[in-house]
């Protein structure tokens, strides 16, 4: 009797999430440049959006600084990746500091909060980049 061989895991989901990661400081400056590199990860070269069940993740481990520009930028990350799709953003590395805000405003039932360190294809953005500096 013969098996055929099964690839890969089981019940392991194959696609790899897109993954913006926020470094630096985060002001309302930057705010429209981190929006706009998340939409670049949801699109397509082609224009159209990626399927819907594509993770959106955010890595946020590198922030130096937790306010509420940080919460603001959080909230308006959020907003894209629902209109894309109605995707959810999942937050990844989150400071006990930034939890604590996201709890406080009310955003911790908006995004979905974690701290899994599992790398994804992603795109280094820091918000100095996002601002035109450093």
């Amino acid at each position: 009797m013969s098996f055929g061989r099964r690839t890969g895991l089981p019940d392991v989901e194959p696609m790899t999430p897109n993954v913006l990661v926020v470094t630096g400081r985060v002001t309302r400056a930057a705010v429209p440049g981190l929006c706009a590199e998340l939409e670049a990860l949801l699109d397509d070269p082609d224009g159209s959006v990626r399927d819907p069940d594509t993770g959106v993740d955010c890595d946020v481990g590198g922030v130096v600084h937790v306010d509420l520009a940080l919460v603001e930028a959080i909230a308006r990350l959020g907003l894209v990746s629902r209109r894309a799709g109605g995707r959810r953003l999942r937050l990844r590395n989150v400071p006990s500091e930034l939890q604590s805000l996201l709890d406080l405003v009310g955003l911790a039932d908006v995004v979905d909060v974690g701290c899994g360190t599992e790398a994804g294809t992603g795109t280094g953005v820091g918000a100095e980049a996002a601002e035109g500096g450093g």
